[in-house]
This record gives structure tokens, sequence and C-alpha cells, in this order.
């Protein structure tokens, strides 16, 4: 594009005062140039509006009505990109009014380099599920995740490069000279390397998912998140608690939601008015209600009267149930529990608890005993 500049025809025109003032120059570039880039500026950005408005309006009609939803994915990756490149268009319009493509192509093409990287992040967001489905079923969903994260990190990464080297900055020279503090990096970082590795080990090792119920170094929660440095886990209090990967790589990690059952432990004391008939009637009822119960697993069941207490006499439970639901756990301990009530009831005896007995002895019999 030429530079522009007013007709002849046109000065002849303009009453002199007007073109000593179209004339004023600001930064060396007359006033008539920069009302006219703006004008091109606006111009541009009111097509961008009417391409929106029609072009785009009418492809998404279109689109949506396909079969499939892979067209209005792409469409809604590329829509906004393309909206930024009529600002760049408007500004290379603008920039070549004022004859400075010279100071400004460098910056315009580092906009269009970073429009071509958006576009390709928007993809890797719009197709997240596509993508994760090309693993089928040899990775879980975490790790697929991760690649996913991985992918957009790298995209990001690569388009900054990418920006920098449009820009005219030797990236190549600048990651080289990083050699000479590289050890003093590598140090900085090695934490960030150890979450790294230790989150790739969570995935690869299949220790946890997401929805998982954990303990981890004290932490206890249900998993909420794996990310590449951190895993984020919900405590029971609804607490969001942060722990580096690092640290569930090398810490012991209970998995609650990997267990088929919950264990029942339990002691239970009798009044010492409770006869050896009674005792042996109560257990063998309490026995067998267990073995019949479609909710209790069979082996191993342990129920035995073990130990004379201060107060009671205790029968020791020890048993599982065949769910590792928290929620359902809680309905057969109170079932089993009633039940166990109404046999020590049923069988004349009753539950104990802590008491003392004080025995007063006659003093005159005390006395004549020593006399």
């Amino acid at each position: 594009m030429e530079k522009f500049e007013l007709s002849k025809e046109f000065l002849k025109e303009v009453p002199p005062e007007f073109l000593d003032v179209l004339n004023y120059t600001f930064l060396t570039v007359p006033l008539y140039q920069i009302a006219f880039s703006f004008f091109v500026f606006i111009f541009v950005l009111l097509l961008r509006k009417i391409f929106i408005l029609t072009i785009v309006k009418s492809v998404k009609i279109f689109v949506g009505k396909t079969k499939t939803d892979k067209d209005d994915k792409l469409l809604e990756a590329v829509t906004k990109p393309m909206n930024f490149l009529f600002f760049i268009l408007a500004l290379y319009a603008s920039a070549t009014v004022l004859d400075m493509q010279k100071h400004t192509n460098l910056f315009i093409h580092s906009l269009t380099t970073f429009t071509i990287f958006w576009v390709m992040y928007n993809l890797i967001k719009v197709f997240e599920k596509s993508i994760m489905r090309l693993f089928g079923k040899k990775l879980s969903y975490e790790i697929g995740l991760f690649l996913i994260k991985a992918l957009r990190v790298f995209v990001i990464s690569l388009g900054a490069v990418a920006v920098l080297q449009t820009l005219g900055i030797n990236v190549s020279a600048f990651i080289a000279s990083l050699g000479l503090g590289g050890l003093a990096f590598a140090l900085a970082a090695k934490d960030t390397a150890a979450n790294l590795f230790g989150g790739f080990a969570i995935l690869t090792d299949n220790i946890f998912k997401i929805g998982d119920w954990v303990k981890i170094d004290g932490v206890e929660g249900i998993v909420e998140d794996i990310g590449m440095r951190t895993t984020k886990i919900r405590a029971f209090d609804k607490r969001l608690v942060v722990v580096p990967n690092a640290t569930i790589a090398n810490s012991a990690v209970d998995n609650f939601s990997r267990r088929d059952r919950r264990r029942i432990k339990m002691r239970i004391g009798l009044t010492y008015a409770t006869n050896p008939k009674m005792m042996q009637k109560i257990l063998i009822e309490i026995r067998t209600m267990l073995q019949n119960h479609p909710q209790i697993h069979k082996d191993p069941m342990f129920v035995y009267f073990d130990e004379f207490g201060a107060s009671s006499l205790d029968l020791f439970f020890y048993l599982f149930t065949t769910t590792s639901n928290w929620e359902e756990y809680l309905k057969i301990r109170e079932d089993i529990n009633l039940k166990i009530i109404d046999i020590v009831q049923r069988n004349g005896s009753d539950f104990a608890f802590p008491s003392q007995s004080v025995y007063f002895e006659n003093e005159l019999a005390l006395q004549k005993v020593t006399h």
C-alpha cells in the first residue's frame, strides 16, 4: 500500500486555515494521516462486526444442522482467533497509512504467530474428550487427563518460543546462555522435577484415581484432581488440601475405595447375673444371626466370650460387611446392634455398665472375732 497523501484538487477546495490544521504534525506525522489511519482502523473493526453477524452466524446455523458435533467444536475453536485476526488487519492497515510498516511488522507478525498457537490451544481444549477417547481402554482417565495437560503446556511453551523468535529475540542463544547457570537452575527446580516424576508414578502405578477416598501422610478425603505437580484432596470437613506429588510418591497411601469390605470390631459387656446356659444360648443365637445375615461375610467371623471384665462379662466381635460404602456399612451395623439387643434381652440377660459394689461389715461381729 502506497503512502497516503491528499490530492491537489482536494487541497484547492480546502480553506487555508483548515489546511494548517491538517498539516499539523505530531511526531513528524501529519494530522490528516493520523485521522485517516484511525478511520481505517475503525472501518476494519466494523467489517469484523459484519463478518460476525453474517458469515459466522450463517456457518453456525449450517453446522448446527449436521449430525456430527465435530464441526461445531471446530467453529468454536477458530471463532475468537478469527475475530482477533481482524484486529491485526486493522493494525496493519493503520500502520500502512502512517507509513510505519518497518516499525510494526515484527509486532504484527508476532500477533499472527500468537493467533496460530491460540487456535492450536483451542483445538486441544474443545477436542479434549475426543483426544482422550483415542487412548481407548489402554490408559486410565487420569493418565489421559495428564497427557492433555502436558500437551497444553507444550503448545504454550512452543508458542512463546515462536513469538519471541518472531520478535527477533535469539531464543537459541538465550537457552544456550542458561547453560552457564544450569547447575543452579537444576538445584532450584529439583522439587518441581520430583513432583512431576511423582505425578507420573501416581498415574502409571494407578495408586488412586479421581473420586477415591484416600489417606496420605495424615490427610484424609476424596481425590478431586491429579495434576502435574500436586494432587488436590477434599477433606471431609470440606477443606481443600493440596499435596505435592513427591510427598505422595514417598508416603504410604491408604486407598479405602479399593477395599471390597469394611471391618466390624467391637466388644459388648453383659451383666455378671448372666449364667453359663444363658451365655451359651446368647452366643449361639448371635452367631446364627450373623451367619444368615446377607450383608456379612461368613469368613472370617469371630464371636466369643473372651474376658471377665471389671464389671461385665465381655463378648468379642470381629467380622466384615460385604460393602465398603460408609453409609451402607452404618446401616448394617445398626441392624446388627438392634438384633443383638433383642437376643440378649430375650434370653433374660442385659448389658452391663461400669459399677462398683461396696460392702459394710458388722462392727459387733468383728469385735467378737477379735476378742
